[in-house]
């Protein structure tokens, strides 16, 4: 009762603490220091956002034969996403009934079954409990298996959801399904997968992705590929020709803005965003030519790239011949790490249909400049000079991100 008073009277404090701080805050500007540094607000952060919206965890192609599985681990939280013996995934929570060790200690794996190395309890694919070495006759194994955590599939990327009651995710799964549906990502397979740790609060990350505005001076393999590197105002004719070349293939991808402050009540946010490549180019890579065999419904490319979020930690980019996945993932108050996955088609094979070096070649430099950049701005953050700065017009995706975030924290 003492320890649950106390944590009410924390709540109550971190609540007016950050009531104080939103009220200071000029509208259109950057978070106070006390939003990347504090350990009491990232420890709200995880409760709000990670522990109760959905999270991308990877593709299918990762787990893609029966007992085939990989752990997805977030702020304190391991979780099994393994394919059963029916095919279907699911999201088991790696922790054992017995007396709470992990039950898978690897990354990724193939099992039969899984056996925790505490006390030898077995469990199932399904996570049924199998077997407990020595326990007595009476015991009940039904009720012993391992937890369930909520989990989708859509155009084979993998969500999972820790709340009880989930949010919404039918208007997000519409979203997915216009965006990577015409890409042909549900029979897509993981090309690559690299994470980068970053010395940084976990929104610093995510605001540098959603914004453009540093493209240009950051970014200049990005920049010479990608008209986005400007102001929209300026791509709008760029824009419009790709998509009646998008159209002249007979492929339709709305866009679709349902993401953080307009997101429908009740609903997870999501958006589908279109933009043009530079005249010439039809690709991320090093010169803006093909690197992999076309992808879904594409006969052709429309020199066109399809940019896509679910919440505001799973970011996708779908160019007609690869796919990027970005998951950003908080670790400590100043620590997070960014996953970037590459997508080819499922029958693409590496040697043989795409080079390696340049398929991954943009998108990793870009996100070795990307871990610098940010990490860089957070002990810029950390200096007592630091105030907060406005928004361009450029980054009003970030400006909308921390208007979000504010109200899901309060």
């Amino acid at each position: 009762m003492v320890e649950q008073a106390a944590a009410r009277n924390g709540d109550r404090g971190l609540d007016a603490k950050i009531a104080r701080l939103s009220a200071r805050r000029r509208d259109g500007h950057a978070l106070d220091q006390c939003f990347y540094a504090d350990p009491d607000v990232f420890r709200r952060d995880v409760e709000r956002i990670f522990l109760g919206h959905w999270l991308c965890v990877g593709h299918a192609s990762r787990a893609a034969q029966p007992g085939d599985y990989f752990l997805f681990e977030v702020a304190g939280e391991s979780v099994i996403i393994v394919r059963g013996r029916d095919r279907e995934l699911r999201a088991l929570v790696n922790v054992c009934r017995h007396r709470g060790s992990h039950v898978c200690y690897e990354a990724s794996g193939h099992a039969k079954v899984f056996v925790c190395p505490y006390h030898a309890w077995a469990y199932e694919l399904d996570g049924a409990l199998r077997s407990a070495r020595h326990m007595p006759a009476d015991f009940d194994r039904s009720g012993h298996g391992l937890k369930k955590i909520h989990l989708r599939v859509v155009e084979g990327l993998i969500f999972i959801n820790f709340a009880d009651e989930p949010i919404g995710f039918g208007d997000a799964e519409k979203v997915v399904r216009a965006s990577a549906g015409p890409y042909g990502w549900g029979t897509a397979r993981l090309a690559h997968r690299e994470v980068y740790e970053i010395a940084a609060n976990w929104k610093l990350a995510v605001e540098n992705y959603v914004e453009c505005y540093h493209c240009a001076p950051a970014h200049p393999e990005y920049a010479k590929l990608h008209a986005n590197e400007q102001p929209r105002e300026k791509t709008i004719e760029v824009n419009a020709e790709m998509r009646e070349r998008t159209a002249k293939l007979g492929i339709d991808i709305p866009e679709i803005d349902h993401w953080t402050t307009l997101a429908p009540a009740g609903e997870e946010g999501a958006l589908c965003m279109r933009s043009a490549m530079r005249d010439g180019k039809v690709s991320g890579s090093d010169n803006g030519g093909p690197v992999a065999p076309l992808m879904g419904d594409f006969k052709d490319y429309d020199a066109g790239v399809t940019f896509f979020h679910v919440g505001v930690s799973s970011y996708f980019l779908a160019y007609p011949d690869h796919g990027l996945m970005y998951r950003f993932i908080p670790k400590t108050t100043q620590t997070s790490a960014m996953e970037v996955t590459w997508l080819v088609r499922g029958d693409a094979r590496e040697g043989v249909d795409y080079d390696f070096d340049r398929l991954t070649w943009l998108w990793k430099v870009t996100s070795e400049a990307d871990k610098t950049i940010i990490e860089h701005n957070q002990q810029g953050i950390d200096s007592r000079f630091y105030t907060p700065g406005p928004y361009s017009p450029m980054e009003s995706a970030a400006s909308r991100l921390v208007e979000w975030y504010l109200a899901e924290i309060a």
